[in-house]
This record gives structure tokens, C-alpha cells and sequence, in this order.
């Protein structure tokens, strides 16, 4: 018979997990999807302990994987989405017109709008950095400019592009665990990231006032003429972002909206560039190649790093982590130890501001621990879920909060994965580069003064008005 669980228990599930996590990840260097699953066989024993056997937790585990199946769907698609674009030339044009606003004179927030729109248009933070970044920071050596004040207005725009990007694994990962749609999201977190980004703005452009000067612009010159020798940029490459904008407009659900914008960008790759059409298919599956190029151009580095993206084999470390992380999620729900800790916090959040307190500290411990993003995600928002539905407050203050304390605070932790690849990238420590991300940790603040004006925390008369599936 299936007894309640203690609450040593029910907080043993999260503290083993974050041991694992620590230990696993930090120390050694283990990936953590394994260490979700050793987490989740530790959770089975508590589980065991209570009374369930293994078809209780079979179920349980199912149960909530079917609410994550409408994001993984997308997310599936958001690779479709990238590989195609990148066929088509319309993610290459974004950054194309992006590179182009580079002003040396004013060149710490020219860095910062470029990174964000690389960032935004192939939904990777990291992409961004690697390519555009790599760029801008050898600009940045040549002006004399700190190379700790350039890196951190380069990594804030890539972050800020990636959180605000329906594109982004971790965004639709937010949306999808506090089962929300999409661009409500992304309009929730419009409210901390604009003000903070814009007191970034303002601090970079005092910042960077003593260093108008000229600059030798080669490699972004070169990035640029790489482009042009790949892609016929004309207006047709604009054709799949106007088709899926169209399609939202008109209502259109999210998947077969990218489905249609897909199959325009294979076609304008096609006819426009005279790319194979097989390639189209190929890009949509595995990703556009640089072999794909059907005219002779030889392609540096960093041209290559930037074009090769996308397709749904892209999107698989993210779709492995949501399955081991909703196996651990499903079997604490279903041992009965979700209940208990929720019990037991309840008891202390009095208010929409004590809750949203809670979520920050939550996310913060957790990504100082983890290191990773997603399993901030997870595991804060499978914890105070039920509890913005019980306080009647929109399921978006939680996905909004949950990046706030993890996405845009990662780059920041030394140890984690954002912070070690930064500094190789760019060369750059987080040490010198900690102070210049300002937008990275005042969306905190703004977080918490919303969370105690009330100001921007939307409440809502049922839970599921902003649900995953319906249109924003």
C-alpha cells in the first residue's frame, strides 16, 4: 500500500540530484543527461520505499512526457527551421545586415546589437559568439578597447538574442515545462530584458566614448564577402520569414506554420541560389553544409562555423535532455515527494512576490550547482508549477523568472558550460568579462522589483489561458 513520503524523503529526490550534478558534471566532466537518469533511478528507490512499483512509475514518467511531446514537436521544427534558412539565405542575410552596422566609433553597443541579432536569427548564444564575437573581439583588440568590457557587451547581445529567439532550445524549453505558449513568453521577458539591455546600452556607450577611432574591419570585411560569394541576397531571401509571419498572422498553429515557411526557404534556395534540391531536404534533416555550395568558393573558418546549422539532428542533445529530465520529474511526481515539498513551501509564500523571490533563489542555487541552464529549468519549474496556478497568476511569470535566474546568469558562473566556452572562444575570463554583461544580472533586479510592485505580474482567472498549445 502507497504510504505519504517523509519530507527527508521527498528532499533527498532534489538534494541527490544535485550532488550528482555537482560531483558529476562540475568535477568530472560527465554529461548530464546520464546523471538525470541516476537521479531519477535514486527517486524510483524512494519511490519503491513508498509503495509504487515499476508500471506506477512507467506511468508516471508517460503521463509527463505527453504534456512535453506539443514542444518537442517544435523544437523538431525549429531545427527544420535553421537548416532550411540557412539554404535559403535568410538567416545568413539577417547577420549580413547585421555586420554591416558595425560603427568602431561606437563600437561596444554596435557589438552588442550584432551579437544579439546573430544570436536571435540561428537561436544560439553560442553561435553567435563563435562567430560574429570572434570577430568583434580581434576589432576590439585593434581599438584598445578592454578586452574583459568588449567580451561582456558581446556575450550580453548573444544571450539576449538567444532568450528572445523562438528558435532557441532553452526558450521553447522554458515555455514548454511551464506549458505556456511560445510568444507569450518571449513577451513576458520583454519586460526584464529591454530595460535591462537598455541600461546596458547606456553603460556601454560612456564606456566605449574614449575610443573613437578607426579600425581595421578585415575579418568582418571578409566574413561579409564570404557571404555575398555563397548567397544571391536579394529580396527573395526574405521569403520564408515573410511566409511564417503570414501564417502566425493569420492564426496559422506553430508547427505547420514553420512546416510551410520550410518548404518556401527550399524553394528560394533552390531557384535563388541554385542550390540541389535534395540538399534542401538534407539541410531540413541533418543541417545546411558547406558542401552543399554548388559554385566553387573556398570558405574560411569561421564562414564555415557560422553557415553549418540547423536541422532536426541538431536539436537531439535537447530532446534527450527534456526525456531524462522528465523521467526524474515524473517519477518524484508520482512517488508523491513533488506534494510534500510543495507542502512545505507553501507554507512559507505568502505572496505573488515571495513566490517569484523563491523562484529566483531556486534557479540561482540550482545554476551555481548545475552549471546548466536546462536543468534549472527543469527542476525549478517542475517544482512551483502548481503553485503560480494556485495563486492564479500567469504561467509566464514563472517561464519569465526561470530565464531571468538561469539563461541569462549562466554565462556568469565560471564552471558552468557557458562560461568555459565564452572564455575559450573569446579569450576572455568571466573574472574581466562579469561586470560588462549588465543586462546579465539585472534582469534579476527588475525581476524582483516587479515581483514586489506587482508591476508586469500578470494574473489570470484560469491556468490554462496561456497554454502551450494555443496561439500567442
Amino acid at each position: 500500500m502507497k504510504r505519504k513520503p517523509s519530507f527527508l524523503e521527498a528532499a533527498s529526490t532534489i538534494i541527490v540530484m544535485m550532488i550528482l550534478v555537482i560531483v558529476g558534471f562540475v568535477v568530472f566532466g560527465i554529461p548530464v543527461q546520464p546523471l538525470l537518469i541516476l537521479s531519477a533511478a535514486y527517486a524510483s528507490v524512494i519511490a519503491w520505499r513508498v509503495g509504487l512499483r515499476w508500471k506506477d512509475l512507467e506511468e508516471g514518467i508517460t503521463a509527463r512526457l505527453g504534456t512535453a511531446m506539443p514542444t518537442i514537436y517544435i523544437i523538431l521544427c525549429v531545427g527544420i527551421i535553421v537548416g532550411t534558412w540557412m539554404y535559403s539565405g535568410t538567416v545568413p542575410a539577417l547577420i549580413y545586415y547585421g555586420l554591416k552596422l558595425l560603427n568602431p566609433n561606437y563600437f561596444l553597443v554596435s557589438a552588442f546589437i550584432i551579437s544579439a541579432i546573430t544570436s536571435m536569427a540561428t537561436g544560439t548564444a553560442w553561435g553567435s559568439a563563435s562567430t560574429a564575437g570572434i570577430a568583434l573581439i580581434a576589432i576590439a583588440h585593434q581599438l584598445n578597447i578592454d578586452a574583459g568590457m568588449a567580451a561582456g557587451a558581446i556575450i550580453a547581445g548573444a544571450v539576449f538574442g538567444d532568450k528572445l529567439s523562438p528558435l532557441s532550445d532553452t526558450t521553447n524549453l522554458a515555455a514548454m515545462v511551464t506549458n505556456v505558449n511560445i510568444f507569450s513568453h518571449i513577451k513576458a521577458m520583454l519586460w526584464t530584458t529591454i530595460p535591462a539591455s537598455l541600461v546596458g546600452i547606456v553603460v556601454w556607450f560612456f564606456a566605449g566614448l574614449k575610443h573613437k577611432s578607426g579600425a581595421d574591419k578585415s575579418q568582418i570585411n571578409a566574413l561579409l564577402h564570404q557571404i555575398e560569394g555563397v548567397y544571391h541576397l536579394n529580396i527573395s531571401v526574405w521569403i520564408p520569414a515573410l511566409v511564417i509571419i503570414t501564417c502566425l498572422l493569420f492564426r496559422f498553429s506553430t508547427v505547420p506554420a514553420m512546416l510551410v515557411s520550410s518548404v518556401a526557404a527550399i524553394l528560394v534556395g533552390y531557384f535563388n541560389h541554385h542550390f540541389k534540391l535534395a540538399d534542401g531536404f538534407k539541410a531540413a534533416f541533418d543541417g545546411f553544409k558547406p558542401e552543399m555550395i554548388t559554385h566553387q568558393i573556398h570558405l574560411n573558418e569561421k564562414a564555415s562555423t557560422l553557415l553549418a546549422q540547423g536541422g532536426m539532428m541538431s536539436m537531439t542533445q535537447v530532446i534527450v535532455t527534456i526525456f531524462c529530465g522528465y523521467a526524474f520529474a515524473g517519477i518524484v511526481e508520482k512517488s508523491g515527494c513533488l506534494t510534500v515539498l510543495l507542502d512545505t513551501i507553501k507554507d512559507k509564500v505568502t505572496s505573488p512576490g515571495t513566490l517569484i523571490l523563491v523562484t529566483i533563489v531556486s534557479g540561482l542555487i540550482m545554476v551555481l550547482a548545475a552549471g546548466v541552464a536546462s536543468v534549472v529549468i527543469i527542476v525549478v519549474g517542475m517544482l512551483l508549477y502548481d503553485m503560480y496556478d494556485e495563486m492564479h497568476l500567469s504561467r509566464t511569470n514563472l517561464s519569465r523568472t526561470l530565464e531571468d535566474s538561469g539563461t541569462m546568469i549562466i554565462p556568469l558562473i565560471p564552471w558552468g558550460t557557458s562560461g568555459i566556452y565564452y572564455t575559450q572562444q573569446l579569450g576572455v575570463d568571466v573574472y574581466s568579462y562579469f561586470i560588462w554583461t549588465v543586462p546579465c544580472y539585472l534582469c534579476i533586479v527588475f525581476a524582483l522589483f516587479y515581483a514586489f510592485t506587482g508591476w508586469t505580474v500578470k494574473k489570470v482567472k484560469s491556468p490554462d489561458e496561456t497554454h502551450y498549445t494555443q496561439h500567442g
